[in-house]
């Protein structure tokens, strides 16, 4: 049994971002501050639970159907975690419910799970834990750049509407160019700019991604 994972978290084969299967979560999660921090919460209970449960259970878990299980697992984890966000504020849910049920999919969308049949079970709780992370920070990045551009304001989850405004917005600029980052076609300039911006750096500095070599 391997005790490393040979992916990279960002531009590994097994990382959340490697077949781009969390573009959709990026950009919806990331229309206001405190959605991204709703979503990147929920991508660490997911994917943390996911893993530690998965990783339990791996020498009774089935070869045959197993991606079905853990993706009802998935589905659990991410389904009581929407009904605690209800419980504590039933409006904040109801501006996260949508992007929130892409999480089990893109949770399983990597090949993660396969990738960890041969790693050590605290280790492959550990790398879903940064894979999570790393998404999560993408959308946190990307909605600091949205929501004050976009609407003039930044907002936390809380309050009796879901969520606060940390500041007034009605002063806001109103000139398209910049309203057009809160709609989903901004969210999508700003994340191909970094992701242009991202590789010409790593170019630059000689950064090539590589795949670790496997040990036995």
């Amino acid at each position: 049994m391997k005790g490393y994972f040979e992916s990279h978290p960002f531009w590994g084969r097994q990382s959340p971002l490697s077949a781009l299967t969390g573009i959709g979560l990026i950009i919806m999660a990331s229309s206001r501050f405190a959605f991204a921090l709703v979503g990147a919460g929920a991508l660490l209970w997911v994917f943390g639970l996911t893993a530690l449960i998965f990783s339990c259970a791996r020498p009774i878990m089935p070869s045959r159907g197993k991606m079905i299980i853990l993706l009802f697992i998935s589905t659990f984890l991410c389904g009581s975690l929407m009904l605690i966000i209800s419980v504590l504020n039933p409006l904040l849910l109801m501006g996260t419910a949508f992007f929130l049920l892409l999480i089990p999919p893109c949770c399983l969308g990597t090949g993660f799970f396969e990738a960890a049949e041969s790693v050590d079970p605290l280790e492959a709780v550990y790398r879903a834990l940064l894979d999570a992370l790393c998404l999560g920070g993408i959308i946190l990045a990307v909605a600091l750049i949205r929501e004050p551009l976009g609407m003039g304001t930044l907002s936390v989850p809380g309050g009796i509407q879901g969520i606060i405004e940390l500041f007034d917005n009605s002063q806001a600029n109103n000139i398209l160019p910049a309203r057009i980052f809160s709609v989903s076609a901004g969210g999508l300039l700003i994340l191909g700019y970094g992701i242009a911006l991202f590789r010409y750096f790593r170019a630059l500095n000689g950064n090539n991604p590589r795949e670790l070599s496997e040990e036995d």
